[in-house]
């Protein structure tokens, strides 16, 4: 009788020693927040991602109640964007300014309202 065949390893290792936070992009407009003058992050990448993903959690849970504010109440999309805005500013909010801009403007963009305050896009040839 012939000997069974040696079972040999896969070769393939999919996505080896990639980890959870290496698969999340934060956008340009969100990373310049974070860069100082030379480029380099101010925070450790791993905080990074993390305010990243709360700024961008907070924008999407943002989006049905401003949606309700305009058709319920009838307020007008610049005066809530301004409104969220401030509030996720304050001082309390756990969120920085330039954070609770970034907020604003990524609800503007979720929502397809045009917003004079809304920070200009970053291009990246």
């Amino acid at each position: 009788e012939p000997l069974p065949a040696k079972r040999r390893k896969s070769s393939v290792r999919y996505n080896r020693g990639m980890t959870e936070d290496s698969q999340i992009q934060a956008p340009p407009s969100f990373d310049r927040l974070y860069r100082d003058t030379r480029g380099r992050l101010t925070l450790q990448r791993a905080d990074f991602l993390q305010r990243y993903e709360l700024c961008e959690d907070m924008a999407q849970m943002l989006v049905e109640p401003s949606q309700a504010r305009v058709h319920d109440l009838g307020l007008a999309e610049d005066l809530i964007l301004a409104r969220s805005r401030e509030g996720l500013a304050a001082p309390d909010s756990g969120f920085s300014d330039g954070e609770a801009h970034w907020v604003a403007t990524r609800l503007a963009e979720l929502l397809g309202w045009d917003w004079a305050d809304a920070l200009p896009p970053v291009y990246k040839p």
